[in-house]
Parts: C-alpha cells; sequence; structure tokens
C-alpha cells in the first residue's frame, strides 16, 4: 500500500480583548458654586446618589465568557461554512475505457456522479459522490459488485480510488512515495477490475458528497449517522443500476473497516440486503492497536504479524522463512509476538542482556531489521522502519 499522507488539520484561535472603561475618580469634581447655606440637606443628597448617576453598561472587571453558537466548532472556532449540494449535482456521466492486466485487455465503463441520500420519511438529505467502474460485456446477475471506502473518520476515499484497486492509479516515486511534478496516471495491474465491479463512495462532507440546503450536515458525521448514509447509498445504487441480485462486497480501509463492521448490519436489518463477503484492508477495530506508544505495547505486538507478511512479500526474511508460504510465516510471527515477544515487553527492565539479545534476533528473524538495531530501539520497531528496509535496494 502507498504510504499515506495526513489530510490538511484547520485550526483557529479566538482571541477575547475586552475593553475596560476608563476608571473614574472616587468622588466628582466639587460644584462651581457652594449650595445655599440654608439648604443643607440638598447639599448632602446628591452627593449621596451620584455614585448611581455612573454609566450601568460599564463592562464587569473579568470579561465574560463568549457566546457559542450550537454551529461553532470545538476549541471556541467560528462557525465552520458549509458546502450544499444542489440540483446541478443530480447527473451522471459515463465513459468508456480499457485496461490491461496480466496481459488482457479488459473493456469497462466508469461513471462518476451523485445519488440521493433520503431519510426515513422520504425527504432529500444528501447527495453522495461516487465512482464506479463496470467491466462491460458480463452478467450483472452473476458479475460481484464492491462498495470501496476509506476511513479516517472524515477521509474521502481518494486512498483506494487513486492508489491501489481502480483501473487507473497515481504514478508515484520509486519508494512509493510521492513523486515531483507533473503528476501522471498510469494503468493500475493490480486493479479488482478483472474480478469485480467497483464504487468507491465518498462520506457526506467528503471529496464531493454533500447535504442540501436546509440539512444540519452533522446529522451524518456520528456512527449513526454515517452507518445510515452509507446503507442508503448502497440501497439506492442497487435500485438505480439494478444489481440486487449481483453477489455484493464491502471493501473498507482503516476507520473503514470499523465502518463495514456496522454497515454490515445496518444492510442487513433495515434494507434486507445479504453480503457475499467484507475485506478488511489495514483492519482497525480497536484503536489501541493502532498507536503504538510508551504506555501501549499492545500495538507493538499486534503489528508483528503484519510486518512478517511484508518483509516476506520484499524478500527480505532469511532464506528458510522466505521459501515458506506467507500463511505459515504470518503464523509462526504471531505465535512469537503474543507469546516470548509480548512477556519480554512486560518485563521491561527487568530482561537480562542476553534475554534482550536473543529476542532482538528473533524479532530481526520475522521482521527483516537488524538485531542490533532493534535491541537499540528498545524491543520496539514501527511502520516507518519496516518500511525503509523493504523499500531498500539492500539491506
Amino acid at each position: 500500500m502507498l504510504n499515506r499522507a495526513a489530510l490538511l488539520t484547520l485550526s483557529a484561535i479566538l482571541w477575547l480583548s475586552p475593553a475596560y472603561a476608563q476608571q473614574r475618580p472616587e468622588r466628582p469634581p466639587a460644584p462651581a458654586q457652594a449650595p445655599p447655606p440654608q439648604q443643607p440637606e440638598q447639599q448632602q443628597r446628591p452627593q449621596a446618589q451620584e455614585p448611581r448617576q455612573e454609566p450601568q453598561e460599564r463592562p464587569p472587571a473579568q470579561p465574560a465568557p463568549p457566546t457559542r453558537s450550537p454551529q461553532d466548532e470545538p476549541g471556541g472556532q467560528p462557525p465552520r461554512r458549509w458546502e450544499f449540494a444542489t440540483s446541478a449535482e443530480d447527473k451522471l456521466s459515463r465513459t468508456p475505457h480499457t485496461v490491461r492486466i496480466d496481459g488482457r485487455e479488459i473493456r469497462y465503463t466508469a461513471t462518476a456522479g451523485t445519488l440521493p441520500i433520503r431519510l426515513e420519511d422520504g425527504t432529500l438529505a444528501a447527495r453522495m459522490f461516487f465512482v464506479g467502474y463496470t467491466r462491460d460485456g458480463e452478467d450483472a446477475r452473476s458479475r460481484p459488485v464492491s462498495f470501496l471506502y476509506n476511513g479516517g473518520p472524515g477521509s474521502a476515499t481518494v486512498w483506494l480510488h487513486m492508489g491501489s484497486f481502480a483501473p487507473r492509479r497515481v504514478q508515484m516515486a520509486d519508494e512509493g512515495f510521492q513523486p515531483a511534478p507533473p503528476f501522471t496516471l498510469v494503468d493500475n495491474e493490480s486493479s479488482l477490475i478483472d474480478t469485480t465491479d467497483l464504487v468507491f463512495v465518498d462520506a457526506i462532507s467528503t471529496g464531493y458528497s454533500r447535504t442540501v440546503p436546509g440539512v444540519d450536515p452533522t446529522r451524518f458525521h456520528g456512527v449513526r449517522g454515517d452507518l445510515q448514509a452509507f446503507g442508503e447509498f448502497i440501497r439506492t445504487y442497487l435500485d438505480t443500476f439494478g444489481r440486487w441480485r449481483s453477489p455484493k462486497f464491502l471493501i473498507g480501509e482503516s476507520y473503514g473497516t470499523i465502518r463495514s463492521a456496522g454497515l454490515a448490519q445496518e444492510l442487513q436489518t433495515r434494507h434486507g440486503i445479504e453480503l457475499n463477503g467484507v475485506v478488511l484492508v489495514s483492519a482497525l477495530l480497536s484503536y489501541q492497536t493502532l498507536s503504538p506508544a510508551p504506555q501501549n505495547d499492545v500495538a507493538y505486538i499486534t503489528l508483528i504479524p503484519t510486518y512478517a507478511a511484508t518483509a516476506w512479500y520484499h524478500k527480505k526474511l532469511p532464506p528458510d522463512l522466505a521459501a515458506r508460504g506467507i500463511k505459515a510465516v504470518v503464523d509462526e510471527a504471531r505465535a512469537f509476538a503474543f507469546g516470548e515477544y509480548a512477556q519480554a515487553l512486560v518485563k521491561g527492565n527487568t530482561l537480562t542482556d542476553g534475554e534482550v539479545k536473543s529476542v532482538a534476533q528473533k524479532l530481526a528473524r520475522y521482521t527483516g531489521l537488524s538485531a542490533d538495531f532493534i535491541m537499540r530501539s528498545n524491543l520496539r520497531v514501527n511502520a516507518g522502519d519496516i518500511a525503509r528496509s523493504c523499500c531498500a535496494t539492500s539491506d
């Protein structure tokens, strides 16, 4: 898989600069003329009431907390300006194409556009953007159709679309990183179009998917609303293109794998749609397995089988492991990760030098990294270390 760049992060700071009124003297200046001596009570009465004549709108000594609109962003950010879908998005565009995969020419049709997302009462709430690729000349009753989406949450489906499974992909640099311009598209020999039709879908408020005017987009930003939107999109797609009899698959990536878990139930219970399979890409079913940290050794453990599979594919493992099948290698690496390696991390600084060296040598065997590097890394390696090792031309 291609390295992933972090999406644009927006931040704004609201600075409050309260204006304080100029301080007044405690007593007003003396009157220009002395009051008549025969009215002493009247001379004191104005002095007693003078403080109540000061302006009532004087700002408080401390600034009042800022008022916050329900649409304000977390952290006191200003209200977001949402874009909305209009009738101009109510159209589809179809173009014919060809691609060569495994030496075979495959003709297919690309369809780009939006489909309506309606609430339970039939009210139009949003339009979800998709790009679909269907192989020409196939029987829709037996031809599989797969719905693909990235995660985030909050990511458009650009990574799976332009970097993984579509018939065309972005040409990357030799080591999989972003190249210098000009940027080009090339045929994707790893596309799945030879075996399944592909429908890449953008979540609402990502890509070109938007709610219609008058509908708050945030209703689709939570777990429940997100599942309802995707479920409604798939149902509408099956209706629009006559694919109810086709074998159906979900292919989610990262948070998209969490979405798939809920979406499978949403499709079955709400729409009566039975799936033929669910594919988890860069599976993330618990965030604890994703983020290695000094306080979280679980992620270091759970990623070892993936590191072993990656190193096996790039031919970075010892000859005896390289000669075996990938399943056998992954199974052996998993047994080591959840056994001896997990116990070593739990022991921490109580490990002897001999134990550290032994664990490092075994971990090097399953990752392709050097034992010396692993020891200097305190027995904890990350995906970046594996990527650099696998992309290098030599160890």
